[in-house]
């Protein structure tokens, strides 16, 4: 059994690619307003949410369970439109050596876009399982998210 893996979805959307990278990108606080998935998000450590080497703590729901992890960015590519986080300690650090999220943003020539997030793992032991939850979290997100924007 493979100890690592990586994962791709795409989900269409109708908020331009722009719009909808600023809100996980420049406006990240905000998220734990646009969806219920998401409980709470705050400033762990650091000046701002979006510097690399500002830390967040999360509380958020995956497969009905409240969950919980630390979070800086990695990396962000405002002209991709391509933001990677890092997830750790919490529950995430109870099940994987390393844990990171990239969304990327793409805008479509027929109007909205696509949001591509890809998810790569290390798990810390051949007894747990791949992140599938995380799929339903980021197809929930991606789909609140967008909601919210179109008709804000």
């Amino acid at each position: 059994m493979a100890l690592s893996g990586k994962v791709t979805i795409e989900i269409g959307i109708q908020t331009p690619a722009t719009e909808f990278f600023n809100l996980f990108g420049k406006q990240l606080h905000d998220v734990q307003h646009v969806t219920d998935t998401v409980h709470e998000g705050k400033l762990h450590h650091g000046d701002d949410w979006h510097s690399p080497d500002s830390v967040k703590h999360w509380t958020y729901l995956i497969d009905g369970k409240v969950t919980t992890c630390k979070e800086n960015i990695e990396a962000l590519d405002e002209e991709n439109k391509l933001i990677t986080y890092n997830l750790f300690e919490g529950d995430v650090g109870q099940h994987y050596k390393t844990f990171k999220i990239t969304l990327q943003v793409i805008d479509k020539e027929d109007g909205g876009a696509i949001a591509k997030w890809t998810i790569e793992y290390a798990k810390n032991d051949e007894n747990v399982e791949p992140p599938y939850g995380y799929w339903k979290y980021l197809n929930k997100v991606t789909k609140d998210s967008d909601l919210h924007l179109v008709s804000a």
